[in-house]
């Protein structure tokens, strides 16, 4: 147990007496009407429970707070998975009821508490949280947050200083217009109360005649009810008088305007970088499959296997021709069946197993036909789904992503397997056709993915630098399109940290300078002893630096640290004459860039995104 010394207070026991009874109201349960149980949750786990009670009554007599670890304690428990599972019950509790919502049936007569029941209530609660991947309700997003009980001047300063952008609610319980308003400004609290990335308004609610609340409202000259003190930084801008619902909403908006201002990108012009897709470039290539299992089977026959590996190589051959190759077939099958098979646990078990195991006999060259195989998979939702989830040892990216980063920092350049790089990052690029996959990508491993991508940029192969191209695409268009989202209002972009995107840019703007000549897509993917894949026409530097072009715009527009960070890097690297210089002649193929949409998107990129 731990003591705090609060101080000492010169109020006698009187004056406290009636402080005390006059914050009666704010800390009853007769508010909800409901179960024992569910008052006790809703009291203990929203503002008025015994912490804020406690920091109150210290702001009252010392003029002091808390100390915060005590005061969060309603937020650290929210954040549990415990905590995550009781939201929706205190959502319900805490949600005003829509004005044309249907009057609820009168509640029955309450019943004795049951200890049974809400045994068997908590025990559900875990297993619940633990299946549940819904999202939270907008209401219980600012649930940790919520209206803040305002009832001394040092519970009002303390509020001002935790906040950047505050709104103030002087109210009164003999005021009319106070309660036709009040709904208005509980939902703009749920609706801009701080979220997740930090974003948003603290909302308090003072009750003039309740505490100290009259001191307060002489302090901010009130001198009627309703009043709304908007306050940045803990200096007030503004004040409303009134129950104006529009005039509030818009005052809350422009304060948060001023406190969080939009990025500067918001308001240029850039269409070429909008009218790009954020869909993922994917590899949908079908190569032989009986051809790369008889490669595979090739380089399983000719290495030597040892003991220790519990799966024998006929058992790995089996699970691949037995279990791998029919669904293969029938997913990837021409023409293509009407209704698509998936991958079920069964063959995805069998066929982790056998990948740890070649993993851990072949070569890193002798892996890309296994590597090939899993690409084509990753365009199956279920396996991708799977993939997001998958543990190790039987993690077949991490295994993968692995081999590709030892052969990558390996002193010898001969231990760079061309083909073995090449399938990886296409494989790395359909990771990109499942949502979860990517995420948990983006988030969980995006430090492993920069290692695999950076040095591939730079690769001496034009094959491999094209397609660490797409990936550096995929990466950066699901960071682009979280950032689109968050400035829409329509979800929080994934907080990347700044050395990070400075390691991505410097990466993307080298590549780009050095993408000079001219070199024609010769054999695809790879090429396996009886089908090759045809010829192309195009050239890799044009398709390498329309997307690293295209993958510099998306990690420059919107980012956080553009102006800190970004910027000045660009103006180092000099990337507005790099981009530039890929237009003129010999700097990209013997034209240079010549497609049109193309040509665009490299002008309008080093013209409005570089300094």
């Amino acid at each position: 147990m731990q003591v705090i010394d609060m101080g000492e207070t010169a109020l006698d026991e009187g004056t406290f007496d009636e402080y005390v009874a006059d914050m009666q109201e704010h800390y009853t349960a007769d508010k909800v009407k409901n179960s024992r149980l569910q008052q006790f949750l809703l009291l203990t786990l929203v503002d008025f429970n015994c912490n804020s009670f406690t920091n109150d009554v210290i702001g009252f007599l010392t003029g002091g707070s808390i100390p915060d670890f005590i005061k969060d304690l309603p937020t650290d428990f929210l954040s549990t998975p415990f905590g995550a599972a009781l939201r929706p019950t205190i959502d319900a509790m805490y949600r005003r009821p829509s004005p044309n919502a249907p009057t609820p049936p009168a509640p029955a007569a309450e019943a004795a508490p049951n200890p049974q029941m809400a045994a068997q209530l908590l025990q559900a609660i875990p297993s619940q949280a633990a299946a549940s991947t819904s999202a939270p309700n907008t209401a219980t997003q600012t649930l940790t947050a919520p209206v803040h009980a305002i009832t001394n001047p040092a519970s009002f300063s303390a509020f001002l200083k935790n906040h950047r952008a505050s709104v103030a609610f002087f109210t009164s319980a003999t005021c009319p217009p106070c309660r036709v308003i009040e709904p208005v400004f509980e939902r703009l609290a749920e609706e801009k109360g701080i979220k997740s990335d930090g974003r948003g308004a603290g909302f308090a609610k003072i009750d003039i005649d309740v505490g100290l609340g009259n001191t307060l409202a002489s302090h901010w000259n009130i001198r009627a009810t309703p009043t709304f003190i908007f306050f940045l930084d803990g200096t007030k801008l503004d004040e409303l008088k009134g129950a104006n619902a529009n005039e509030l909403r818009s005052q809350v908006d422009l304060l948060l305007f001023q406190a969080f201002p939009p990025h500067p990108h918001t308001s240029l012009s850039l269409p070429a970088v909008q009218a790009l897709s954020l869909n993922p470039i994917l590899f949908t290539q079908v190569p032989a499959i009986d051809t790369v299992l008889s490669k595979l089977s090739s380089f399983v026959d000719s290495a030597p296997w040892p003991d220790s590996i519990p799966q024998k190589p006929a058992q790995v051959k089996q699970a691949l021709t037995g279990t791998v190759a029919p669904y293969l077939k029938s997913r990837f099958s021409v023409p293509p069946a009407t209704k698509l098979p998936s991958a079920t646990p069964t063959v995805l078990t069998s066929w982790s197993h056998a990948t740890a195991s070649l993993a851990s006999v072949l070569p890193t060259p002798s892996l890309f036909p296994l590597v090939d195989l899993w690409r084509l998979a990753l365009l199956d939702p279920t396996v991708g789904t799977w993939a997001a989830s998958a543990s190790a040892p039987f993690d077949p990216l991490s295994i993968f992503i692995s081999k590709a980063t030892e052969a990558l920092t390996h002193p010898d350049p001969a231990a760079n397997p061309r083909n073995y790089l090449l399938t990886t990052l296409r494989l790395l690029s359909n990771a990109f056709a499942t949502p979860v996959l990517a995420q948990a990508l983006f988030v969980g491993s995006r430090v492993k993915l920069a290692a695999v991508v950076v040095p591939s940029l730079l690769h001496s192969d034009g094959a491999v630098r094209t397609a660490a191209a797409s990936l550096a695409f995929n990466v950066a268009s699901f960071l682009q399109k979280g950032r689109v989202d968050r400035v829409k209002g329509a979800g929080t972009s994934v907080q990347v940290d700044e050395e990070w995107e400075v390691e991505m840019v410097s990466a993307v703007v080298e590549a780009l300078d050095r993408e000079v000549s001219s070199e024609e897509v010769g054999k695809s993917l790879v090429a396996y002893p009886v089908v090759e894949y045809p010829r192309l026409t195009i050239t890799y530097v044009n398709l390498a630096v329309h997307r690293l072009t295209a993958s510099l715009a998306f990690l420059l527009r919107l980012s956080p640290a553009y102006e800190s960070q970004v910027s000045p890097l660009l103006e180092v690297l000099q990337a507005r004459d790099v981009l530039k210089r890929k237009l003129a002649k010999g700097r990209c193929g013997e034209e240079g860039v010549t497609k049109k949409d193309a040509r665009k998107l490299v002008e309008e990129v080093a013209m409005k995104l570089c300094p």
